[in-house]
């Protein structure tokens, strides 16, 4: 079997520069950097401009008892020009911007800013990063066991210019939505597709709780 561990780490890469030209919601580095190369040595210093922001947490609320999942909908400033429309449906999600927050808290706080929702138990679907290419960004995504009975409607914080429209859905719909294009970022459909497979299993776990 191929052994597919990396051959380097963090002490193989080396920092010669880094400034921070944009700083404000979100900050902009600039680094220039070597690092070792595969057929030995090092290679010659580079420039990688790189987005920084805090960790994330994004949730995909899921009533087994009535067969519901919630989807919120809200304007997306990165959707515009290409997409038919810059109104997106993904999961509850948010960043880290309190000292000491857990991911779990976070996404608790963030499910009723958001959705007006209490979730209990949560089951973690993945920890990636979207795009480290460019941002050093990470997410950690849960599925989270919620009554969906009567939820729905529209919430988010005024004072932030949040305007979100929170819906539920049939679960039995998913693999239309996976298919339809309406859902077409990342953590959005890694939720849906692992819920797709893991459903039965949830459903034998939280159904008799």
């Amino acid at each position: 079997m191929t052994d597919i561990k990396p051959p380097f780490g963090q002490h193989d890469v080396e920092i010669l520069q880094r400034e921070t030209p944009f700083q404000g919601f979100f900050r902009v580095d600039a680094l220039t950097l070597r690092h070792r190369h595969y057929q030995g040595g090092w290679g010659n210093p580079v420039r990688r401009e790189l987005f920084i922001r805090p960790p994330a947490a994004a949730v995909l609320p899921y009533d087994p008892v009535r067969g519901e999942i919630l989807l919120v909908e809200q304007f997306r400033v990165g959707a515009l020009q290409w997409r038919s429309s810059p109104w997106c449906l993904e999961l509850i999600a948010g960043i880290a911007d309190k000292d000491g927050e857990t991911a779990e808290a976070l996404i608790r706080r963030e499910a009723v800013e958001e959705a007006g929702l209490s979730l209990a138990e949560m089951e973690t679907v993945a920890r990636y990063m979207p795009s480290p290419g460019g941002t050093n960004e990470r997410l950690h995504v849960f599925v989270g066991k919620a009554d969906l009975a009567g939820a729905g409607g529209i919430f988010g914080c005024a004072d932030e210019g949040e305007d979100i429209r929170a819906l539920t859905l049939d679960a039995d719909q998913i693999p239309d939505l996976l298919t339809s294009g309406q859902v077409d970022n990342a953590a959005s459909l890694i939720a849906l597709q692992w819920l797709l497979l893991h459903r039965a299993e949830l459903d034998a776990r939280w159904s008799g709780e």
